[in-house]
């Protein structure tokens, strides 16, 4: 295992990436100045580090994807778990297999060039895809579908592990109590572990110059277990709280482990998380405000009870997914809507909201036409800006912080993209968009009893290692990374990445030279999924609130 560019140690010999799902410093500060992650606290005063911004939306399947290929949505194409065709007025499910063909990932191109390179665990990398070296995909893969590359390191992780899966969630039950939120806590610890002894297991058997282990469950432990997190509730049940605490200090022994890995190969580290993590204190609901504004026109109340008793009677069911979320389902399965009167819509929402305008001659039930369809967009998106509401102290407040025309914000022409939304709704903090609507308010707060946490903008990045500066902060995006482990391994950035090489974080400069754009190949069908494969991922993403 020979770093490819041993003549230039000014920059990376190898890297290893640890992967903190949904990390933020506003949980991970704290811990770490009460001594109880250590090692993380040691990675961050002796390297360099700072908030890492991520895409907007802040969301799972944008975020991870923009950091494996170094390009935001415009060119990636991924923006949801979920995608909407205006020609059939269908929602499917992303996957690997739908990342553009103009964004080739970092697995890939390092791959390309003799690197060896191992990926666990990191989503939107399901089909796996022939690397040089080894891949396991992440929590988004269907149970009972090869997860691996190569193909017969499946069948040694299920001899290892006979009990892996990516089905799992986070357990309830009427009466579980403090027993059943240990039991929840101590899945979680041993994924923090069965972690570091796949990349020790798998780094062994295919040697690494470059390799990512990620910890996708440190996402859902702050979604299910928020309220024992946020300071205006955790002393509530301390006991909890301590709990979680610990859960951490599991989270910080097991990166002193990576550190020793790290170590015995001459490898830097790098830190870093998709998005950011905060409190989800209330649910936006634009197609309320649509509904209220004339934009937006439901059937009888008696057809959308009629639809809503009929998606509670799916979930109970255990539905297909095509039913529920995707690959033949309208999007107004539970919003009854009439599209001989609808303007607008909000089809599909991941933390933000995706809107469409229901235009004429690309939605088959189109009515705007489309010498109206700017004037139609931009008054929906001035009301949206200038919707308020009062918050819980009874302030009253702007519901959405941005509105984004979507070709702006991703400086694409979405003629390249065309299931990409007219507006992107950015809700303020605390908040997230759901395309249900429930009640007359358009902001559904969250009990404190029940508090959970929702996504935030700034995620961490921490690096440290032989060829990093030492005690030095900086503000990095997420798109960043990629250009940066190239340059900093001698090799030239293609130009179509829209990150920039963190030059700042080097102690010695490094040279960075560019390459063209590399067209990215995909030559295996996608695997054929049941409805109970494919509903079973769609359970996960419910269970974390991704498909409200």
């Amino acid at each position: 295992m020979i770093s490819k560019n041993p003549e230039t140690p000014c920059g990376f010999n190898r890297v290893l990436l640890i992967g903190l799902d949904g990390a933020t410093f506003d949980v991970l500060g704290p811990l770490m100045d009460r001594g109880l992650m250590p090692e993380l606290k040691e990675l961050v005063d002796h390297g360099t580090w700072g908030p890492l911004e991520s895409t907007r939306p802040p969301i799972t399947p944008a975020a991870w994807t923009t950091f494996m290929t170094g390009k935001g949505p415009g060119k990636h194409g991924i923006i949801d778990f979920l995608r909407y065709d205006p020609q059939t007025n269908q929602l499917s499910f992303n996957n690997n297999k739908r990342i553009s063909a103009k964004a080739k990932t970092i697995w890939q191109i390092l791959s390309d060039k003799d690197y060896r390179v191992g990926s666990i665990n990191v989503p939107m990398t399901f089909p796996p895809e022939p690397v040089n070296g080894f891949m396991i995909s992440g929590f988004d893969t269907p149970q009972g579908q090869d997860f691996t590359h190569p193909k017969e390191l499946q069948s040694e992780i299920l001899a290892k592990y006979p009990d892996y899966t990516h089905e799992k969630k986070w357990e309830r039950q009427a009466m579980g109590g403090d027993d059943l939120f240990a039991k929840n806590l101590e899945y979680i610890n041993q994924s923090f572990e069965r972690g570091y002894e796949l990349a020790r297991f798998c780094g062994d058997k295919y040697g690494w110059d470059v390799m990512m282990v990620l910890y996708k469950l440190v996402d859902n432990l702050q979604h299910k277990a928020w309220r024992y997190i946020d300071e205006r509730t955790k002393g509530k049940n301390p006991a909890r709280a301590k709990m979680t605490e610990e859960c951490f200090a599991m989270l910080d022994r097991v990166i002193g482990k990576l550190r020793t890995l790290a170590a015995e190969n001459e490898a830097d580290i790098v830190v870093m998380s998709d998005h950011g993590h905060g409190s989800l204190d209330g649910k936006a609901q634009p197609n309320l405000l649509l509904s209220q504004w004339g934009y937006l026109a439901l059937r009888s109340q008696f057809a959308q009870a009629r639809t809503r008793t009929a998606t509670w009677l799916r979930r109970l069911t255990k539905p297909s997914f095509a039913e529920q979320a995707g690959q033949s389902s309208t999007p107004d399965h539970d919003l009854a809507v009439d599209w001989s009167r609808t303007k607008a819509c909000v089809l599909h929402a991941g933390v933000y909201g995706f809107l469409y305008i229901n235009l004429k001659g690309r939605q088959p039930q189109g009515i705007v036409e489309p010498s109206e369809y700017e004037a139609v967009r931009s008054e929906v998106r001035e009301k949206l800006l200038q919707a308020t509401c009062k918050d819980r102290d009874g302030r009253r407040i702007k519901i959405f912080t941005d509105v984004f025309v979507t070709e702006k914000l991703y400086d694409c022409d979405r003629t390249d993209h065309p299931w990409m939304p007219d507006l992107v709704l950015a809700p303020a903090d605390g908040l997230a968009v759901v395309k249900k609507i429930r009640g007359n308010s358009p902001v559904r707060w969250v009990p404190f009893n029940r508090l959970e946490g929702t996504h935030r903008l700034d995620g961490v990045f921490v690096a440290h290692g032989p060829a990093v500066k030492s005690g030095q902060k900086i503000r990095a995006h997420i798109a960043d990374l990629a250009p940066t482990i190239l340059a900093g391994l001698g090799e030239p950035v293609p130009k179509d990445m829209d990150g920039l090489v963190l030059r700042r974080i080097f102690k010695n400069p490094v040279t960075v030279q560019y390459e063209p754009p590399q067209d990215r190949k995909v030559d295996e069908e996608m695997p054929v999924l049941s409805q109970s494969q494919v509903q079973e991922v769609a359970d996960r993403l419910s269970d974390l609130g991704y498909l409200e």
